[in-house]
């Protein structure tokens, strides 16, 4: 197996609270088995050898209702040990919790409330990044900078912002889901008690959901805990089609083209457990007892007494169920089946470890509804005696609680009504405790290795209670299970996780910043493919088929026949070698002077703005934008004397109609830093020179075009959204044609379609899933109010182009304002969150609202307009009350 030489990771966790020792499980919803999984996958990679560096980035948490380790800006797990460190390995080496300052100030809040605040912890995370990478590159990488070999997204918000940082810095990114939110909307809609409305108001789900969906566009590992969340929960999901992947990795592997659609690799890798500590109890109650009448032993550990005073009887076996008060973890049902089934009850307590509390109503609304009707059953049942469910325990009380149950030959239960992987079944299974568990989900593969209990259905109260009474009543069956569970329980380990873990990370192609990349030696690595599983690859058809209808086809077959007319494998060397030569005639020419001057440094410009202006005002015509630009130009005034501000145009304009209107208003391109056009898919820079330029003073940025390539669908692509225009125009027949595409306007990385009627055109999001069932990973935006429809790379957009110029010129971030309108594309939102600053000009870009009228979800769930960073100004502004507006953000000094 080979690992890259120093080998940094970056793993993302963002709620919770989150450090290494001590862990508060179960203190709220957030602070779960995640919490757990995460810090301990950090430190085992930590220490695995190859890796160099783990960093866990995770949100900062300074409040009053909190530890004060969570305010810490960092925390080390492990590092490696003194041997290394004198081979010459740096003092950076080793595992460590990074807390990011983010969201609320001086408040810890629930997870669906942070989802605006995530391009902040992107920003942020980002200078972290740039930051440590250069410390590394001086301490072992001759002065050049060690970027991260991969970015691991772990839960729907942090696999957010692993794809934007993933994009920002051209690395490989890796997801894993933990609890996916199809899956959670479909459970709760089946319950009933809520309304899809409700569940997307409460849980933000939608939200979640495009987050998830995003993740499998940017995705090149998807990482499960079992093969059920593939088959099952996944493939509910627009962006993944377990069949599709197969037939798209078949084709792969015999050369043949997929036409520019891409699947990540879906990888199925346990969670491992630390064995080290484990202290197994091979006696129970009264052998416990007679050895103490005759010799001295240990004191108990006080939990144990916690427990224990429940129980009139605590001699009886216990059944252990260890869970968070959600309902979803299904702990009422249990108290139902135990207190329903009377020879249950004779033969065993229930021990029910749910959290920590101080007082009932001080807890969350559900948490504390959940517990007041389990206290209810407790009393209807008069469960008295027979039932414990202490209020406090710590996390390292959680080993002791394991080894009480199985000194009293209890059993352990988790009867949740899906469980994605089950942490908790692993460990009690080392303390050799056999276990009762849903046949939802994870449990299921860890009960085909392990083969220590029985599986239940969680919604059958009869069926829970009869498998505990035969596991407690039959101690032949019981000592069979604890037996096969110690037995296999080693293929849970760490070291088995993270070999498996990296031994996929490698088989990915390595990406980083093209103009720091070494081109010495060839990358014999996969790229792109969708896995390296060949389960039955022989019985795939590879016949790839086409719907241009808006559902998935359950069978598989997604894609056209007539793309397999089209069976001509490019390889990613002769696609970029095509686009450069493509890139004279569509765009500009001069594309190889304009390489080597970007690559070699000649724009020196950004790195010495102490501020950037960025004029992305999405205007209802070209003129308006001009009279912005004029007036933002103005505000600088002579605070700009000496030159330490720049600007930016960002805009959804080509850089043909850019240079047309600077020229009819009398401005020079030369007056300007960057141009940002086609909606964030094409970056330029001004030039005095216009040789080979065709007459434009203009060079393209190629490093970013190779950076924002990643799963750009290309030919196939096009002719995909050329076939769907036609389709929309057949369908509304009578209307003469709504959406054609515009060859004109069209570059390498934007396919650009005229829209005659706005109103006609489906919502974007429509368009977004089409895209996604057909495993065709773009970006798709309505501009110019709805008159335009750009197709770009799926991590291109004018918000990420500005994280390339921080990582490419080191253009402070937070030095950067955003000149935006109240609305505007459909990429607008990307514009206004994180830790730049942002003034919105009310009334501007208004008309475009009805772009955004047809959302999953508000607006209010990606953008945070109470931060102090956002400032509007009033309709109908001059250039006196934009500068008025930053000098209240503190970028310019009161005249």
């Amino acid at each position: 197996m080979v690992f890259v030489d120093f080998n940094m990771k970056y793993l993302c966790s963002l709620h919770g609270l989150i450090r290494g020792e001590n862990m508060e499980l179960g203190r709220d919803s957030d602070t779960g088995g995640q919490v757990k999984y995460v810090v301990e996958l950090a430190r085992a990679l930590g220490s695995m050898p190859g890796v160099y560096r783990v960093d866990l980035l995770t949100r900062q948490v300074s409040a009053p209702d909190v530890d004060w380790t969570y305010a810490e800006p960092s925390e080390m797990l492990n590092r490696k040990n003194t041997e290394n460190l004198m081979q010459g390995l740096g003092e950076s080496s080793g595992a460590y919790i990074i807390r990011i300052p983010f969201g609320p100030k001086d408040k810890y809040v629930q997870k669906e409330l942070l989802w605006p605040h995530i391009p902040e912890f992107v920003d942020a995370a980002l200078t972290h990044i740039i930051q440590i990478s250069k410390v590394l590159g001086e301490q072992v990488g001759s002065g050049q900078p060690i970027w991260p070999v991969a970015i691991h997204g772990h839960y729907a918000d942090a696999g957010d912002a692993a794809a934007l940082l993933s994009g920002a810095l051209n690395v490989p990114m890796v997801f894993t889901g933990h609890s996916l939110g199809r899956d959670k909307l479909e459970q709760l809609l089946k319950q009933g008690r809520l309304s899809r409305d409700e569940i997307n108001t409460t849980y933000k789900i939608m939200r979640r959901i495009e987050a998830e969906e995003l993740s499998l566009d940017a995705s090149e590992i998807v990482i499960t805990s079992t093969r059920q969340e593939i088959e099952e929960q996944w493939r509910l999901y627009d962006g993944f089609d377990p069949v599709l992947e197969r037939k798209l990795r078949a084709r792969i592997k015999r050369g043949v083209s997929c036409h520019g659609r891409f699947m990540p690799r879906m990888v199925v890798i346990p969670p491992g457990i630390e064995f080290h500590h484990i202290v197994r109890h091979n006696g129970d109650v009264d052998g416990e007892v007679e050895r103490d009448e005759g010799s001295p032993a240990s004191p108990d550990p006080p939990i144990w007494s916690e427990i224990m005073h429940f129980f009139s009887n605590p001699r009886k076996p216990m059944i252990l169920a260890l869970a968070r008060p959600d309902p979803k973890k299904n702990i009422t049902t249990l108290v139902k089946a135990f207190g329903e089934c009377r020879p249950l009850r004779e033969l065993a307590n229930l021990t029910l470890i749910m959290g920590n509390r101080d007082d009932i109503d001080e807890m969350s609304g559900t948490n504390a509804a959940l517990l007041l009707s389990i206290l209810k059953l407790i009393d209807k049942y008069d469960l008295y005696g027979q039932v414990a469910y202490p209020k406090h325990h710590k996390q390292s009380d959680v080993p002791d609680i394991y080894r009480l149950a199985a000194k009293t030959k209890g059993v352990f239960i988790n009867p949740a009504f899906i469980e994605p992987f089950g942490l908790t079944l692993i460990e009690a299974a080392a303390y050799g405790l056999p276990i009762v568990a849903t046949k939802n989900g994870g449990p299921v593969d860890i009960h085909r290795v392990l083969d220590n209990g029985l599986l239940v259905d969680p919604h059958d109260q009869q069926s829970i209670a009869d498998a505990l009474l035969k596991l407690v009543s039959d101690k032949q069956l019981w000592e069979r299970c604890r037996q096969n569970g110690l037995k296999n329980i080693h293929q849970f380990s760490w070291p088995e996780h993270c070999k498996s873990y990296l031994s996929r990370i490698s088989s990915c192609k390595q990406r980083q910043p093209r103009w720091q990349r070494s081109d010495d030696g060839l990358d014999n690595s996969e790229s792109d493919s969708p896995g390296d599983s060949w389960r039955d690859i022989h019985d795939l058809s590879l016949n790839l088929k086409l719907s241009l209808e808006g559902d998935k086809n359950e069978g598989g077959s997604t894609l056209d026949n007539s793309l397999d007319t089209e069976e001509n494998a490019v390889t990613g060397k002769n696609k970029l070698e095509n686009a450069v030569l493509a890139l004279s005639n569509r765009t500009i020419g001069g594309t190889q002077k304009a390489d080597h001057n970007v690559a070699s440094g000649k724009f020196p410009a950004l790195r010495r703005r102490k501020y950037v202006f960025v004029i992305a005002a999405d205007c209802d015509t070209t003129s308006d934008f001009l009279e912005i630009i004029k007036k933002v130009v103005e505000a600088a005034g002579k605070d700009n004397s000496a030159g330490f501000i720049g600007f930016v145009l960002s805009t959804a304009l080509t850089i043909l109609e850019l240079h047309s209107l600077l020229v009819s208003g009398g401005l020079s391109p030369l007056a300007f830093d960057a141009f940002i056009c086609n909606s964030g898919s094409e970056l330029y820079y001004p030039s005095s020179s216009t040789e080979d330029n065709h007459g434009l003073p203009f060079l393209v940025d190629l490093d970013y075009r190779f950076h924002t390539e990643y799963r750009w669908g290309g030919e196939g692509l096009r002719k995909t959204l050329v076939r769907w225009a036609a389709s929309v125009n057949d369908k509304k027949g009578e209307e003469g044609k709504i959406v054609e595409e515009d060859e004109s306007r069209s570059t390498i990385h934007c396919y650009a379609f005229e829209v005659t009627n706005p109103q006609m055109i489906p919502p974007v999001k429509e368009l977004r899933k089409l895209m996604r069932i057909q495993a065709l990973r773009c970006h798709v935006i309505y501009c110019q109010n709805g008159t335009k429809l750009h197709v770009i790379p799926v991590l291109a957009s004018r918000s990420q182009a500005l994280r390339y110029l921080h990582v490419r010129w080191g253009i402070d971030l937070s030095n950067v304002v955003v000149i935006a309108g109240e609305c505007g594309d459909t990429d607008y939102e990307g514009l206004l969150g994180g830790v730049h600053k942002t003034v919105i000009l009310k009334g501007v870009g208004e008309s475009a609202r009805k772009l955004h009228a047809n959302r999953n979800y508000s607006l209010e769930d990606v953008i945070s307009f109470d931060s102090h960073n956002v400032i509007q100004v009033d309709e109908a502004c001059d250039s006196y009350d934009i500068r008025a507006s930053l000098e209240k953000l503190g970028v310019l000094k009161g005249q």
